[in-house]
């Protein structure tokens, strides 16, 4: 059973498209808090608006949520003591709360028809005004505040439209609360309008599903985003109207453009090659592809600690934390209310160090489907990890090994033209069929220490740049200029593979 101290806070996104990272920031923020206070996360999908339901987004929304790690109390899938957890589900239960406002005097029946809204915002736009439907102009609208009962009897006997709104109250009064991230907050209900609570097609506005269904879900915490601030004081309004305990809030900073200026949107990533989507999104009307994090090689918690440090910080200097830790450290003292500009380069740089705290046993076991994709069979843990490990410091994903470490799997088909004409000359070539001879009949330890001992050597007593032979060994073996420590690479290879390696190059350079 519920217990009335415990904190229950809940994500409640509507399923309009894909989930914006925002969205999942406001999630995670959300899961921290409720697991570092020992309370409940719940998933509520909140989809009263069906004109702008988009097919396969709550799926995409749960899908992208879990591959994130943040799991859920309660919810669609889950159940639990206080659903059903989806707003189309539950939209029998909102009726009388509505009633119950007007009966209380705190809403009224509006019957202004579409055509009647319009002139009127006409006639306030010819005067260089902002229509507002508040309790300036109410009572000269089509009303029960401003209509005579018998009118107001006689639309509700012929089941004329109408909409149930919010009665404002007619004095000016300071609205204050609590927001845990901005400290006092304050608004004058003069500068506030008659929010419609009830539509005419018989299903709430976000504003009323949100707050019944908040109260009746036990929620104690309501952590969202920035863009929700201007809803409060109507929210506390209703909380006070139905004389309810209200919840406490916090509203997140705004995640802002690279650039600093404006909220980060969609189009930003499609101009600067950034996903702003945790996963993978088709558009189920024009079949457009937007990029998302998983696809793109991020890792989940890399990805979480990222949006982390959007807007909090833990006051110190670690910037690498694993959920577990984030739930430790996280507190919203640590929140700050500016934006957060949103930096692609530090997104990468958070996967890369991820990246790096993972094992070679587990990145060898992550790129082994990548070589699988090309055609390679993997060989075996051991030796994959090993390579991994040689290369790991110059990647950022997982993916990006294969660029550092093809040529271990396969032999150059071509070689540096530059490296070529700068390097391949001189004694250097035959030098290098040499050492094909001498790989060939090597009878030592094929280590990369021993090897190395032994060419040095050689390249000594005939007097040879070391340099110079190197960057021809080196381009020989793996087409170029790059890689890691050569005599690893050649101990890794194998004398065989080496040898054919050389003798390849000395064939197609010549001697």
């Amino acid at each position: 059973m519920h217990n009335q101290n415990t904190v229950r806070v809940r994500f409640a996104p509507s399923p309009t498209g894909p989930l914006h990272m925002g969205g999942v920031r406001t999630a995670l923020f959300n899961y921290l808090f409720a697991r570092k206070q020992k309370g409940t996360f719940i998933l509520r999908i909140e989809d009263t608006d069906q004109t702008r339901y988009v097919k396969g987004a709550e799926d995409y929304i749960i899908e992208a949520l879990k591959w994130s790690g943040l799991e859920f109390d309660e919810g669609p899938l889950q159940g639990g003591e206080f659903g059903p957890y989806r707003q189309s589900e539950r939209k029998n239960i909102y009726r009388k709360f509505a009633d119950q406002l007007v009966e209380s005097g705190h809403a009224y029946y509006a019957f202004d028809t579409s055509e009647e809204l319009d002139a009127a915002r006409k006639a306030a736009e010819a005067k260089g005004q902002t229509f507002s439907y508040n309790s300036k102009n109410r009572l000269s609208m089509q009303n029960a505040l401003a209509l005579p009962k018998s009118d107001v009897k006689q639309l509700m006997g012929k089941e004329a439209p109408y909409v149930i709104r919010f009665k404002m109250p007619e004095d000016d009064v300071l609205v204050e609360d609590e927001d845990m991230i901005r400290g006092k907050v304050s608004f004058r209900t003069s500068e506030l309008d008659d929010k419609v609570l009830f539509k005419a097609d018989g299903m709430p506005t976000y504003h009323l599903a949100n707050v019944v269904d908040d109260h009746l879900m036990k929620i104690t915490h309501v952590i969202r985003g920035e863009e929700w601030l201007p809803s409060m004081p109507l929210h506390v309004l209703l909380y006070r109207a139905f004389d309810w305990d209200k919840p406490v809030f916090a509203h997140l900073p705004l995640i802002l453009k690279p650039q600093g200026k404006g909220k980060l949107s969609k189009r930003d990533g499609d101009k600067l090659g950034f996903p702003v989507f945790p996963l993978k999104w088709t558009d189920p009307e024009t079949g457009e592809v937007s990029a998302g994090y998983r696809e793109d090689g991020y890792f989940p918690e890399a990805f979480l600690n990222m949006l982390a440090f959007l807007g909090w910080n833990p006051g110190t200097d670690q910037e690498i934390f694993m959920p577990e830790q984030l739930v430790e450290a996280f507190s919203f003292d640590k929140v700050n209310r500016a934006g957060a500009r949103f930096d692609p380069e530090k997104a990468r740089w958070f996967n890369h160090q991820h990246l790096l705290r993972k094992t070679d046993e587990e990145l060898a076991s992550l790129f082994g489907p990548v070589l699988v994709e090309k055609g390679i069979i993997p060989p075996p843990v051991d030796k994959l990890a090993r390579i991994v490990g040689l290369v790991k410091e110059r990647v950022s994903f997982v993916h990006e090994l294969w660029d550092q470490s093809s040529f271990f799997f396969v032999a150059p088909e071509s070689y540096d033209e530059k490296v070529v004409r700068k390097r391949w000359k001189g004694d250097i070539p035959s030098f290098i069929q040499e050492l094909t001879e001498l790989f060939d009949s090597y009878d030592g330890e094929w280590e990369a220490a021993a090897l190395k001992e032994k060419i040095s050597g050689l390249i000594n007593q005939k007097q040879l740049n070391f340099g110079g032979v190197m960057n021809c060994l080196r381009l020989a073996i793996v087409g170029g200029s790059f890689g890691p420590d050569l005599f690893t690479i050649i101990e890794i290879l194998g004398r065989d593979e080496v040898t054919d390696r050389l003798t390849k190059a000395v064939n197609t350079l010549g001697v």
